[in-house]
């Protein structure tokens, strides 16, 4: 495990088990480097696109495999998303102002894209 995905588990609040890769309640995402971030797969399914790619009617390979690549999404605009993930989980049903999710601006633009495809 590199250090973006220890940054990811530590800003997650979600540090995983080192078979979470084996876990059914765990699912891979891959970007388009290379890099895997191995999440809770109810954070995963914040993602409409996720979602029905993991638990569509279909016959998708990433339903089988609990795994799924992104390669057009670069490993610094998944990890925010997947922060992003974490986020709305922990948040969904809060009373009272939400705390500020920080967004730096030369990523926006990559973001609102990769937000846009994901359907989050």
């Amino acid at each position: 495990r590199g250090p973006a995905q220890a940054a990811t588990d530590a800003r997650c609040e979600s540090p995983l088990p080192a078979r979470a890769a084996m876990d059914t309640e765990y699912v891979k995402l891959i970007s388009s480097e290379g890099h895997e971030f191995v999440i809770d797969k109810n954070a995963a399914l914040v993602s409409g696109t996720i979602k029905t790619m993991l638990q569509g009617a279909g016959t998708y390979t990433e339903t089988a495999q609990g795994e799924v690549r992104f390669p057009e999404i670069s490993t610094k605009t998944l990890e925010k998303t997947i922060q992003y993930f974490y986020y709305k989980l922990k948040h969904t049903n809060h009373e009272g102002q939400l705390p500020e999710f920080e967004i730096e601006p030369e990523s926006a633009l990559e973001l609102l894209m990769a937000a846009n495809y994901l359907d989050t």
